[in-house]
């Protein structure tokens, strides 16, 4: 999946450096509920595994964006809790410190959401974005998603209660 700035690739092993080090930052923890680092060999086998399954026996797929220019590696974006029967699936995208406000974001999630609907043939994508995230709200309200729900004090972060909102983009047919 190639775009003007930026392409998704399969997850390799020469990745597990730079995944390493996106699992294991604490700054991150409260967006995929983790409170826990990630030892270098899980990290390893998770990748090892990856190749060898697909989206449909996964139920997730996990893509690193990477520039068109030089090939680094820009961030990841993730598709989780494919569900093939009601075509539907959540969608997260991480996009490393250097390269934020480039359009790199929004340019991977486009390709994502392509391979999506016209590979996958989902229906619709959804997205869980704490209300606080306001780049992640800007960033998916732009691509022509909707908030469509919100869940009260859904998250604890640090001492405050904050809420998530969720976000559909439904196909047209």
């Amino acid at each position: 999946m190639i775009g003007k700035h930026v392409f998704l690739r399969a997850v390799e092993l020469s990745d597990v450096d730079v995944l390493f080090q996106l699992e294991n930052d604490p700054s991150i923890w409260s967006l995929s509920e983790t409170i826990m680092p990630f030892s270098r060999f899980a990290i390893e086998q998770y990748v090892m595994n990856s190749s060898t399954q697909d989206v449909f026996t996964a139920k997730q797929l996990r893509l690193i964006v990477c520039e068109n220019t030089d090939k680094n590696i820009v961030g990841t974006v993730d598709i989780y809790d494919f569900n093939p029967m009601h075509q539907r699936a959540g969608v997260g995208i991480l996009i490393l410190e250097p390269y934020r406000r480039k359009g790199y974001a929004s340019e991977a999630l486009q390709l994502l959401m392509h391979y999506a609907f016209s590979v996958l043939q989902l229906h619709q994508l959804y997205a869980n974005i704490s209300a606080d995230n306001v780049a992640s709200i800007a960033l998916f309200t732009q691509i022509g998603f909707e908030q469509t729900g919100r869940r009260k004090a859904w998250h604890k972060k640090n001492m405050n209660r904050i809420d998530e909102l969720f976000f559909q983009y439904i196909r047209k047919e």
